[in-house]
């Protein structure tokens, strides 16, 4: 049953709704990708699907507009793709399950995906419309952009001619986007050697923190659980022996992590010993982190008595030490742009197989110089210790362009129906304008969108009156750029 049939513009959420009925996480954006190209077709629009799942559609201009330069409405398929522990959805296969008030428009116990999903729902429904101006349009629908940005690297852009790009990926109302971070994908990884050990098995859980987006809300203070919990492993270190047979946690390398399980050997008759020590630390969390992450809990659950694999002495004190040497979050603040984060780092992912210990960082960095040095400094530790480390999904910074006609039709159409100009900024998350730039000469983009708040978690929430207005700048822009 249709959720959304009664907002306004209906084009636009009817669309979103049928996006949101179909699994297009990253690595899954085949159904999607197939999805744009029948929409394509069935209007009898020209469309170039890759190898990648990317998708390019163009579309001729209205009448009156035929003779002006072509723009890009540009955003991406994938999501990412996070649930409630309880949540039965099997998001590689099944729907989301869309929620609305009127106001806001979220997902039950998952993410919504309004990152990407509305950028592809305002760019189909203007194709699918008859009464909206506009210049000759080159839609760019990429893939995988939430794990490195892999379709528009991939993507082959030879027969694109529009130099004038609309980036539809931007989450908050009111604001034009004109430079972001370069980054990467660093993946970490530190050798391990086992040994039986006898003992009582012990679940500690490290849970309650909110997450969130590793470019946009890394400087919010907010906790990382697989930062915490390998803290707490040193803590505990110092405290009393223990044996330690795994330890993991977060599920994106771009979301900040949320939960992180350890489990460790220890004698049976220090469970009360660690039980005390777990509240003791519990509070410590909750005081450091007491205005962003408030509710930080560690639960310690015994498990069973048996003999079982656990990590050698110097293998475990090799993973103790990377856990606390590798940094993480917010390293420098830029000099130029008052409370813009300059570089930064994210542990997202956190595992262990009988290989090794893996850990998978989001790395940005608005100074490329910067964003190498980190890659080096992990590099260093990961060596230092008997491990490596991979570089994967690298992108360049989008550079701020001093002359930017696209930039001055948005803020004169932006002004015209808000009162009052926009606010122009950079920003430290990846977006894809870096790579297209790269690839296009002489481009002239800009990003925006309409608020959608907590992105990359459960909570995610897109406002329909945001959307609403959004879309009319939107269709405002597209008429001044056709004049």
């Amino acid at each position: 049953m249709a959720v959304l049939t009664n907002l306004q513009p209906s084009g636009v959420f009817q669309i979103f709704e049928q996006i949101c009925a179909i699994p297009h996480g990253s690595r899954n954006t085949k159904a999607i990708s197939d999805f744009c190209v029948q929409f394509a077709q069935q209007r009898g629009l020209r469309c170039i699907q890759d190898d990648s799942n990317n998708v390019i559609i163009f579309a001729p201009a209205t009448a009156g507009m035929e003779q002006s330069q072509p723009v890009m409405l540009q955003g991406h398929l994938d999501m990412v793709c996070e649930k409630t522990p309880d949540c039965d959805i099997d998001m590689q296969t099944e729907s989301l399950r869309l929620q609305t008030d009127g106001e806001w428009i979220w997902a039950e116990d998952t993410t919504l995906g309004g990152d990407d999903g509305i950028a592809v729902a305002y760019a189909l429904a203007i194709l699918d419309a008859a009464d909206i101006p506009h210049p000759p349009l080159e839609i760019l629908l990429t893939v995988d952009e939430e794990i490195g940005m892999l379709g528009a690297a991939a993507i082959d852009l030879s027969e694109v001619k529009a130099r004038r790009v609309l980036n539809i990926d931007s989450e908050e109302e009111g604001i034009l986007l004109a430079s972001c971070a370069g980054g990467a994908t660093a993946s970490c990884h530190i050798p391990l050697m086992w040994t039986l050990k006898k003992g009582l098995r012990v679940s500690v859980k490290l849970t309650g923190l909110r997450g969130g987006h590793s470019g946009t809300e890394i400087n919010k203070g907010l906790g990382n659980s697989n930062q915490l919990m390998g803290r707490f492993l040193n803590e505990m270190d110092a405290e009393f022996a223990y044996a330690l047979c795994a330890v993991s946690g977060g599920l994106k390398d771009n979301a900040i992590a949320r939960e992180s399980t350890a489990d460790v050997v220890i004698v049976p008759e220090r469970l009360n010993d660690l039980c005390a020590f777990a509240a003791k630390q519990q509070a410590v969390y909750r005081a450091e982190y007491a205005e962003a992450d408030p509710d930080i809990a560690i639960e310690v659950t015994p498990l069973t008595e048996d003999t079982f694999e656990t990590m050698m002495g110097d293998c475990r004190r090799s993973v103790l030490s990377a856990l606390q040497q590798v940094p993480n979050g917010v390293q420098k603040m830029s000099s130029d742009i008052e409370g813009l984060v300059q570089t930064s780092l994210n542990l997202g992912i956190l595992t262990v197989d009988f290989r090794g210990m893996h850990m998978t960082f989001s790395v940005r960095s608005s100074v490329n110089t910067e964003k190498q040095e980190l890659l080096q400094q992990l590099a260093d530790i990961c060596g230092r210790l008997g491990g490596y480390c991979e570089v994967m999904g690298e992108y360049p910074a989008w550079e701020y362009k001093q002359d930017s006609k696209l930039r001055e039709i948005m803020v004169d159409v932006y002004t015209k129906q808000y009162g009052k100009p926009p606010v122009v900024q950079a920003i430290h998350a990846g977006l894809e304008c870096g790579l297209l730039s790269g690839k296009l000469d002489h481009l002239d983009c800009i990003s925006f969108g309409p608020d959608i708040l907590e992105i990359h978690t459960t909570r995610e929430k897109l406002s329909v009156p945001s959307a609403q207005r959004t879309w009319k700048f939107l269709l405002g822009v597209l008429e001044a750029c056709g004049k």
